[in-house]
């Protein structure tokens, strides 16, 4: 998969992943104009829309209706590594939902493939290149 990134002014960056364009901005007090989520706000996003996504599939798989169903996922900073140290993700499901389910959609949501990218493990490469 390939990502475009452009710059339309300011400290505004769009992420060109065709046919969609994702725009991202600063807060103002970072020097944007807060027109758009921060990038690091888009990559909280994407962990919790992704475990969203297997809940729903289970759900989905197991013909429970998601009517009531939603997800929050917080965060803990760790002072001392200056960085996230904990992302925290609440099912919340209504009083009918089986209990027996439980484990399962937790699993499910564990096997999110944004959450399964993060490891130390993975390389990045950086490059600068001249057309």
């Amino acid at each position: 998969m390939s990502v475009e990134v452009k710059f339309p002014g300011g400290v505004k960056v769009d992420a060109i992943i065709e046919p969609f364009v994702i725009s991202t901005d600063q807060p103002v007090r970072a020097g944007g104009e807060g027109t758009a989520p921060a990038p690091f706000s888009l990559f909280l996003a994407s962990l919790a829309t992704c475990a969203g996504y297997y809940v729903k599939a289970f759900c989905d798989s197991r013909q429970l209706s998601t009517e009531g169903v939603s997800l929050t996922m917080d965060t803990e900073y760790d002072q001392m590594n200056k960085m996230i140290g904990k992302f925290i993700i609440k099912i919340i499901v209504p009083m009918d939902f089986p209990e027996k389910y439980d484990n399962a959609v937790i699993n499910a949501a564990n096997v999110c493939a944004v959450k399964r990218h993060l490891s130390e493990n993975i390389e990045f490469e950086t490059l600068v290149i001249r057309p």
